[in-house]
C-alpha cells in the first residue's frame, strides 16, 4: 500500500512528476524557444497531432471537403508534442495555451485554438454540420460542450491513471472508471433514441465525441474496452462503428498520425492526393 501523501505548505515543481508526459509538463506558460511555423499553399493552416483532440479537426476538414466545400482545403503540419514543438514561439503565437490543435485562417488572419472552438469556427464559416434552426443548433452545442467538459475526466483522469501513470493506483483508477462509465451511460441513453448524438443529423457533436468515446468503445484508445465492459453500451457501439466507417473519418484519422501501421500514417497533409502517395509505407520513414 502506498504511503499517504503529506501536503507541503507550498507546492514546488518536481520535473520528474507526471509519468509518461513528465518531460513536456510544466507549471508555466509561454515559448521555450524561437521557431517559426511553416506556411503552405492553402488558406487553412492546421498545426496538430492525431490525438483525439487533433482528430476532431481533421475529421471535420475532410468531411467539409467530401461535402463539396473546396474552400476547406488545408495544410496539416505535424506538431511533435513529445519533443516540445508546442512550445515554439510560432505555435504559442497561435495558441498561448500550447496545446494542439491550433488553426490559422490566413485568409482572414484569424487564429483559432481549442478543438471545440475550431469545429464551431469551421461549421459557421462553411455553414455546414451545424443545424440552422435555433433548437437544432442548441442541441448540437449542448453535446459539443458536454464533450469539452467530459473528455478531461476520460483523458486526463481515466486514461492517465489507467495507462500512463508511473504505477497503478486504486483510488484514482476507481474514481475515474466510475465517471467514465457514467458518461458512457449518458451517451448510450441519448443514442438509444437518436441516429446521431444530437438527433437525426450528423453534426460537429459527432465529430467531437467520436475520437474520444467512439474510439474508447472500439478499443482504439487506452486498450480498456474489456475493462470498461464497453460492449454493453450497445447504442454507443452502433454509432461508433457507423462513424468509424465514414470515408472522411478514415482519412481524418490518418492525418498527423505517427503511430500504428505505416499505411495509416500521413504525417503531413497538403493535398488530397497525399493519402495515396505520402503515407509512411510509401515514403522513407522519418523520425518522430
Amino acid at each position: 500500500m502506498q504511503d499517504e501523501y503529506t501536503l507541503p505548505k507550498v507546492w514546488t515543481w518536481d520535473a520528474e512528476n507526471g509519468g509518461e508526459f513528465a518531460s513536456i509538463n510544466r507549471p508555466i506558460s509561454g515559448a521555450t524557444h524561437e521557431k517559426e511555423l511553416p506556411v503552405g499553399k492553402h488558406p487553412l493552416q492546421l498545426h496538430s497531432l492525431a490525438t483525439p483532440n487533433g482528430v476532431k479537426v481533421t475529421i471535420m476538414l475532410e468531411e467539409l471537403l467530401a461535402a463539396g466545400h473546396t474552400g476547406a482545403e488545408y495544410d496539416a503540419w505535424l506538431i511533435r508534442i513529445n519533443e516540445g514543438d508546442q512550445f515554439g514561439s510560432g505555435f504559442v503565437g497561435i495558441n498561448p495555451n500550447s496545446k494542439i490543435p491550433a488553426l490559422l485562417d490566413t485568409k482572414t488572419g484569424t487564429r483559432v485554438f481549442e478543438s471545440g472552438a475550431i469545429l464551431l469556427y469551421l461549421a459557421e464559416k462553411f455553414e455546414a454540420f451545424l443545424p440552422e434552426d435555433l433548437a437544432g443548433r442548441t442541441e448540437t452545442l449542448n453535446w459539443l460542450f458536454w464533450l469539452q467538459g467530459s473528455a478531461p475526466y476520460l483523458g486526463g483522469g481515466f486514461g492517465h491513471f489507467y495507462k500512463y501513470a508511473p504505477f497503478k493506483m486504486e483510488y484514482p483508477i476507481n474514481r475515474f472508471t466510475m465517471e467514465t462509465k457514467r458518461q458512457l451511460d449518458v451517451l448510450d441513453k441519448q443514442l438509444a433514441d437518436n441516429a446521431f448524438v444530437s438527433g437525426d443529423t450528423y453534426t460537429i457533436a459527432d465529430m467531437a465525441i467520436f475520437p474520444w468515446y467512439g474510439a474508447l468503445v472500439l478499443d482504439i484508445v487506452y486498450g480498456a474496452a474489456e475493462y470498461l465492459d464497453a460492449g454493453s453500451y450497445t447504442h454507443v457501439n452502433r454509432w461508433a462503428n457507423e462513424i468509424a466507417n465514414r470515408p472522411a473519418v478514415l482519412r481524418g484519422r490518418m492525418v498527423n498520425r505517427v503511430m500504428g501501421e505505416p499505411e495509416t500514417q500521413l504525417h503531413e497533409r497538403h493535398d488530397a492526393s497525399d493519402f495515396e502517395t505520402q503515407t509512411q509505407d510509401k515514403i522513407a520513414p522519418k523520425d518522430v
